[in-house]
């Protein structure tokens, strides 16, 4: 009897406990299934966030590093002299004007920036006297904007727009040297001198200009001594036309003796360097500068009384 007890037992477990363990195991297997998938979107949750992270980052790297607006595009190809007339031009601006080459060897002014009573207008730029043919550099480094011609004005001309944000416009040429878009550097050849355009000689029109504004180039360089007045010149909305050029021979139709007396003494007492030119002594250096000999010795290191044409002395 007792054994048929346990048989019957034995059957009556394996009835109720081996689905139990079979429905156990199979929702273990489930739970298993419902985790993984729940693992498996919550990674691409963090791949959407790290993603989304990443372009936000982007954004604000590129933000933070954006670089200054390219001197070559604004007006690139508006085919005008003054291609920023609608531009909001600053009230002041520093330019770098290191590396500076003249734009003729010997430049030798003969007409001066300012208004021309004769003609009704202003001449936005110097002319310097040169024969036909002579050969025009760039003045700074940068790419050709321009060549072109205008029959009742410059005549054949080309405008060069430099890395400082200058450009220089170069007029009454007789030819090309270079092509729109060309790079050229400070000194490279780019056209020959004419008389080509509203001219009476052979002579090159020459201007400096700021986002259009035509600065008075004589408030840039000292062309008798073929220096710039200083590295850096600071633009002003307000007297970028007055000329800074201190030479003693400075023509000035408006002013008189007395007036021309304190502009010279003035612009002697105001200029730093001075070149050497054909027949300057230390004696003759010295004295044009409001200085003595020993004082010019002992800024420039000069140790005899032998000086050498070209050479830029330091006067101040």
């Amino acid at each position: 009897m007792q054994k048929i007890q346990k048989i019957l037992f034995l059957a009556l477990a394996a009835v109720l406990f081996v689905p139990a363990t079979a429905s156990a195991q199979s929702l273990q297997s489930l739970k298993n299934k419902s985790h993984s998938k729940l693992l498996a979107k919550q990674e691409r949750i963090q791949d959407q966030i790290r993603l989304e992270d990443a372009n936000q980052f982007a954004r604000d790297l590129y933000d933070e590093v954006e670089p200054e607006p390219d001197i070559y595009e604004e007006g690139w190809e508006s085919g005008l002299v003054n291609p920023f007339k609608d531009s909001d031009v600053p009230q002041t601006r520093n330019i770098n004007v290191r590396g500076y080459v003249m734009p003729l060897k010997n430049p030798r002014v003969t007409s001066h920036y300012g208004y021309r009573p004769r003609f009704g207008r202003n001449h936005k730029g110097v002319d310097f006297g040169c024969p036909m043919g002579d050969t025009v550099r760039s003045t700074f480094s940068g790419r050709v904007r321009l060549t072109k011609f205008e029959r009742g004005g410059y005549g054949f001309y080309v405008i060069v727009r430099h890395e400082n944000g200058l450009e220089t416009v170069y007029g009454h040429l007789s030819r090309f040297l270079v092509q729109p878009d060309q790079y050229v550097k400070a000194g490279q050849p780019i056209a020959l001198s004419g008389s080509t355009g509203r001219s009476t000689g052979p002579h090159l029109h020459f201007e400096t200009r700021f986002m259009g504004c035509a600065i008075n180039p004589e408030a840039i360089f000292d062309f008798e001594n073929e220096v710039a007045h200083t590295d850096v010149y600071t633009f002003n909305k307000s007297n970028y036309s007055q000329s800074r050029n201190y030479s003693p021979t400075r023509y000035s139709a408006s002013s008189d003796n007395k007036s021309s007396r304190r502009s010279k003494k003035g612009r002697n007492s105001s200029r730093s360097t001075y070149k050497v030119r054909q027949g300057d002594s230390l004696g003759k250096i010295a004295a044009r500068n409001g200085i003595s000999v020993a004082q010019l010795k002992k800024l420039n290191g000069i140790k005899g009384n032998h000086i050498q044409k070209g050479k830029v002395l330091k006067v101040k």
